[in-house]
């Protein structure tokens, strides 16, 4: 269980804990910088608003990435920009990137049970 929570905390992490190191840094890089891009791209880290269910479930994906969710609001990044043109493609790469990550646990999880 421990190990989830260090794969959810740093991208990656879980497979660098598990030995597959080349992966676990090739998933850290890659989710970091889709994150770092999506807020790049002035896209908005969703609050959790429940009374919108897509805003909540926007809040929840963004989440999923872990440490970097946590220091992009300490730095007060990620309040987007409506009128930006890159605006929604930033919002894109900031949901997918969590829900990645959150995939990824799934498969250190599953590496950890010896189902892979």
């Amino acid at each position: 269980m421990v190990m989830c929570l260090a794969a959810w905390a740093v991208p990656g992490g879980g497979h660098v804990w598990l030995g597959h190191r080349t992966k676990g840094l090739i998933f850290c890089v890659v989710l970091t910088l889709m994150f770092v891009t999506g807020l790049a791209a002035q896209g908005r880290i969703f609050p959790f608003d429940f009374s919108e269910p897509l805003v909540g479930l926007a809040a929840f994906a963004d989440l999923g990435i872990g440490l970097p969710y946590f220091v992009a609001g300490l730095l007060s990044y990620g309040a987007g920009n409506v009128r930006a043109v890159s605006y929604e493609y930033g919002n894109a790469f900031l949901i997918v990137a969590g829900l990645l990550n959150l995939l990824v646990v799934i498969d250190a999880y599953d590496i950890a049970l010896g189902r892979k």
